[in-house]
């Protein structure tokens, strides 16, 4: 149980890491610029319910591409819980492409418990007229048609677009290819007033030209299609975002356990703009 719950973490740590592709420059033009940033995640809080006390991990998230070619994202999670009765250490590992004018989503997705594989998930997704198409290959090979959905780096680009725009709260559907990959989530979006950085924070360091800039508040709140009445979210997810795209201060929040994750390095690896 414990194995399972904590791939779903690290599912959701990566799409926010994903949701973080771009540039720590202003010097560099607005979009999603390539770069590599390394994740630090611990364990805020957890109920006595949640049977975990204590946890800990790193995120190393890798970005490139361009809007013209499309974009690839690999990253590497790896963390260690604690139950009290045992430790065990989780492993998850994803490469995902991103075409925006195809409108396909490639992905592949490997999570492990203790070096054992526990799932193996791969497809291609495709926007169509009347939504969208996955066509699975792993852990078995099966056709699944869902409601239009924005694949991850399209959702982010809704959401900077929204938050110049002032446009406080809305709602988006997205498919991101986690759990099987056979299911979308609808999200509500809230985007405060933007605030300016703070240099002496660790994180702003560590991104370099980041201390010059100010940020949006941003809460995710992911809920379940298939339920049914008024619901409270699967997890909720918290940043703070950039214009350019980077994301840090992430707070991850399941109800039985909390999660921050703190950016502590940060690399551009091109400009990212269309040859």
């Amino acid at each position: 149980m414990q194995s399972s719950r904590t791939a779903i973490v690290a599912t959701v740590v990566a799409t926010a890491g994903c949701l973080s592709a771009a540039s720590a420059s202003a010097t560099i033009a607005a979009g999603l610029v390539p770069h590599r940033a390394v994740y630090d995640i611990e364990l805020k809080e957890a109920s006595e319910r949640s049977g975990i006390e204590g946890l800990s991990g790193r995120l190393v998230f890798e970005f490139s591409g361009s809007e013209c070619a499309g974009y690839t994202t690999n990253y590497r999670f790896v963390n260690r819980i604690d139950t009290g009765d045992q430790v065990r250490v989780t492993d998850q590992q994803s490469v995902m492409f991103e075409d925006l004018k195809a409108g396909t989503f490639e992905f592949e997705s490997k999570s492990f418990t203790d070096d054992q594989l526990d799932k193996d998930v791969s497809g291609l997704a495709q926007e169509e007229k009347e939504g969208v198409k996955i066509e699975l290959s792993e852990p078995a090979r099966r056709t699944v048609e869902l409601a239009s959905s924005h694949f991850p780096a399209e959702h982010m680009l809704e959401i900077i677009d929204r938050a110049r725009q002032g446009r406080a709260i809305f709602e988006a559907r997205i498919f991101d290819g986690s759990e099987d990959g056979d299911r979308s989530y609808m999200t509500t979006i809230v985007v405060g007033n933007s605030q300016p950085s703070t240099a002496e924070d660790p994180e702003v360091k560590a991104a370099g030209d980041l201390a010059k800039s100010s940020y949006w508040p941003v809460s995710i709140a992911y809920f379940d299609e298939a339920g049914a009445g008024d619901q409270l979210p699967i997890y909720t997810n918290s940043f703070k975002l950039y214009e350019n795209g980077i994301t840090r201060d992430l707070t991850l929040d399941y109800g039985d356990f909390v999660l921050t994750g703190k950016l502590s390095r940060l690399e551009i690896l091109g400009d990212g703009d269309c040859k």
